[in-house]
């Protein structure tokens, strides 16, 4: 095993196509330090020893030095920022901003690098440009930056105000090209304050306190908090205590006020009996010493997990009385699988919370008084094997009296309204075999909403979204996005206008502005311009579609090739893998299509495949039911099957020489395809993967595998296998790894030490779960064209400045 730990340095070059899965309320932190040499200190590279063979009468050519540097400067621009700086419009992030007669979008135009933000005014239907990249970046004084580092861009067209961040901080400006931006700085409160302003909630020491603004008289709302069962206290992430340098960080109180001001909406955390994992930095900025923290995080199949249980209090009594009482919800507690509050909120003067049973057996909302504490449930969801969370939903629909479901109780992800006194039942307003991913407006005359779909437009890719209007009554449902076509939609408020972008993997994306109520298109907003992109020399991917291993199924893939692609040579496969199965993998729409790091690899002198096998999302139950209690082969042979296929349709594709990558839950696939396949896949860079699926947070391993007993769960770990490993695998995982603990890592390593395999390995030093630092991609790189494409790896760049001096 060669294991080296690494200095790494941040850049969005060469991005790896990595997935945090999540949930999507979740940061990601990366920082950088120098690092040290580990046990393997004189490894400066990693040995060779290629796995590559030419098929029976074919030769393999060799490239020389000067080629692979002409490639590896090909990957350079076909990855990340570089690649994006090429295309103009392949997203313009559309917000409606402003109300009544100053209503209007705000979007965005051009790339990351020369972005302008136009205001069209809906009453005028009259476009003008309010700002760019360069005038925020001079109005934050740095006129000459050539990154810009501008986001959450929002205009108040009321007041002409400017609202964006950059350099780390929120900055307010004037609409005007000289306009000088004033950054905030104001400390972020800690404090709760009423909706009314008269009173805020404060913590310590594990309880919460009223403090009265005007006089500071303080009332205590609960005495009995500790360590271990803190009131209005989340689980602290890691992230958070890396930055505090303390495990109990300074956090916002997590509770909810009434609207009118009288109630606190909280909770409990309990973590008794629940065990921590413990993390050491080596390398903690402007630290000489390593630093360690102890933290809980919720695993999978753990026998105990965190519970909260929700409760009121009644602040504006407690504030007359000097004394508080607690009123506990009658809602179960509530196993936490995620380091998260729980979710509840208000409606309507009364608690609505949603609660989901251990295992995704099933989820209830529930309504409670916040006077007394009693509950009832509203709606109730309970499919075999279990609910999958990720293609369902329940939400609130006060507007029609009751909630929204989205369900799979007919094996497809259907839409109900669900009426309080018929929690278990409801009225059906779609059917079919198709899906509703998502309810994104409900008409203020209640009689339709609009709804976001897949599948239901025959010959059509079964992946691509369509907005359809659809009858509260479930009567009927008219299509208001009909091109054959990807479509990304944002809709107004008021329903009245809706922004849709649209595009496949083939078609350069076209933003226009619809009607809401007949889909008819009123203007173009932009058009994706790919000429730049194609004068580079880019090859355009190929979406392919073939039949799943069970010589049947459909399923769908997409071929990324070489910028200087050669029908009459022979190149290698590289699988670009995330089995699921709690979202698809192939790019639907040209701006995902563009951005994956298949175009980079491809560079490389590979064919890069992505594929979407059986497991995984918005094909209905059936087609995903392959994945429960089966992680651990879900999709393997598909991937195999699509391969052969596409090879047999083009002989330059070489099936004698397979590499697999991924990163998270595609690190683990990764691995898991070369010890479970090892006679198909040769060469395997896996980055942060959870090779012990119950070293993983909760909620991502067990929304498939549920309440899986220990022998499964045994069954498809990577550490159970790891005795099959006949190919080349790298590991790679980030030192500080708060989404998947690099323990999974280092367990895989020492089970294939164990079992006499030879293993690479690489730790990158003050590094999250987010692994796409250039150092890694030119590890990557260099793993591939070493043993894979059987390969020299070109020299690196000089180094520059002091450690150029250095070495003279």
């Amino acid at each position: 095993m060669h294991l080296l730990h690494l200095p790494t340095q941040p850049s969005m070059i060469g991005q790896a196509h990595i997935r945090s899965h999540r949930p999507a309320v979740s940061t990601r932190y990366w920082s950088l330090r120098n690092a040290f040499l580990s046990c393997a200190a004189f490894a400066a590279v990693l040995l060779p020893h290629p796995i590559f063979a030419a098929p029976a009468g074919q030769s393999v050519e060799t490239a020389s030095s000067a080629e692979m540097a002409l490639r590896y400067a090909q990957a350079d621009r076909f990855a990340g920022r570089s690649l994006a700086e090429m295309v103009d419009n392949t997203t313009i992030a559309p917000k409606f901003v402003g109300q009544g007669e100053k209503a209007g979008l705000l979007y965005q135009t051009g790339n990351w690098k020369r972005a302008s933000y136009v205001f069209l005014d809906l009453a005028t239907m009259q476009k003008r440009e309010i700002a760019t990249s360069a005038s925020l970046m001079a109005a934050t004084g740095r006129p000459n930056e050539t990154e810009p580092d501008i986001s959450n861009v929002y205009y108040d067209p009321t007041s002409s105000t400017i609202y964006f961040q950059a350099a780390g901080k929120s900055w307010t400006m004037a609409a005007g090209e000289a306009a000088k931006a004033i950054p905030s700085t104001a400390p972020a409160s800690m404090d709760l304050p009423s909706p009314d302003g008269k009173t805020r909630i404060v913590a310590r020491n594990f309880n919460l306190y009223a403090v009265d603004v005007a006089s500071g008289r303080e009332v205590a709302l609960t005495t009995d908090g500790t360590r271990e069962q803190p009131y209005g206290r989340p689980i602290p992430h890691l992230p958070d205590m890396l930055r505090a340098n303390s495990e109990e960080p300074d956090m916002p109180v997590s509770a909810i006020w009434s609207p009118d001001s009288r109630y606190l909406l909280t909770w409990r955390l309990d973590v008794r009996g629940v065990r921590k994992l413990s993390m050491t930095q080596q390398n903690p900025p402007g630290e000489f010493y390593p630093r360690s923290f102890s933290y809980i995080y919720p695993l999978a199949g753990a026998r105990v997990l965190p519970q909260s249980q929700r409760l009121t209090i009644d602040v504006a009594a407690a504030m007359k009385s000097g004394q508080a009482k607690i009123i506990p919800l009658a809602i179960p507690s509530e196993s936490i699988l995620y380091p998260s509050p729980p979710d509840m909120g208000w409606q309507d003067g009364k608690v609505r919370a949603q609660w989901t049973e251990r295992g995704y057996k099933q989820i209830a909302v529930y309504h409670a008084d916040p006077a007394t504490g009693k509950s009832t449930i509203v709606a109730h969801e309970s499919v075999k094997p279990l609910v999958t969370v990720t293609s369902s939903m329940i939400m609130p629909a006060p507007k029609l009296g009751g909630e929204l479901s989205i369900s799979e109780r007919t094996g497809w992800a259907q839409l109900y309204l669900v009426h309080p006194n018929d929690p278990d039942g409801g009225t059906p307003l779609t059917k079919g075999e198709w899906e509703v991913l998502s309810v994104d407006h409900i008409a203020d005359d209640r009689k339709s909403l609009l709804v976001t779909g897949v599948g239901r437009e025959a010959k059509r890719n079964p992946y691509w979204r369509s907005l359809y209007r659809v009858a509260t009554n479930g009567s009927s449902i008219t299509e208001l996005t009909p091109e054959p076509l990807d479509h990304d939609v944002s809709i107004s408020d008021d329903g009245r206008w809706i922004v849709d972008e649209m595009s496949s993997p083939t078609s350069p994306t076209r933003s226009v502005l619809r009607d809401g109520a007949t889909g008819k298109i009123i203007m173009e907003l932009a058009k994706a311009d790919m000429s730049r992109l194609m004068a580079a020399g880019y090859t355009p991917p190929e979406p392919f579609k073939g039949v799943a291993a069970d010589g049947k199924t459909p399923i769908y893939g997409m071929l990324y090739r070489p910028a200087n692609f050669d029908p009459k040579k022979n190149y290698p496969i590289i699988d670009n893998v995330y089995t699921g199965p709690t979202t698809t993998d192939v790019p639907a729409t040209w701006n995902e299509t563009i951005r994956v790091s298949g175009n980079s690899v491809a560079q490389l002198g590979a064919i890069v495949v992505m594929i979407d096998g059986t497991g995984t999302s918005r094909r209905g139950q059936k087609f995903r039911l392959p994945a429960y209690e089966n992680l651990g082969e879900v999709g393997l042979d598909d991937h195999i099957s699509l391969i052969r296929q596409m090879a047999q349709k083009y002989p330059y594709m070489d099936t004698q020489r397979v590499g697999v990558f991924g990163g998270s839950a595609g690190g683990y696939d990764t691995a898991r395809f070369l010890l479970r396949r090892p006679d198909f896949f040769n060469v395997g860079v896996s980055s942060a993967g959870n090779h012990e699926l119950r070293l993983d947070k909760t909620w991502w391993p067990e929304v498939s595998m549920g309440d899986a007993d220990d022998a499964i769960w045994e069954a498809n770990s990577n550490i159970s296998v790891a005795g099959n490993l006949q190919g080349k695998l790298l590991l790679v995982h980030g030192d500080i790894d708060d989404n998947v603990p690099i323990t999974a890592s280092y367990r895989l390593a020492k089970a294939l030490i164990d079992a006499g395999r030879d293993v690479d390995m690489i730790v990158m030093p003050n590094t999250g779960h987010g692994i796409y630092q250039p150092f890694y991609v030119r590890k990557m790189r260099d793993y591939f064209t070493r043993h894979l494409l059987g390969e020299t790896p070109p020299p690196l760049p000089p180094v520059k400045g002091k450690a150029q001096a250095a070495t003279q």
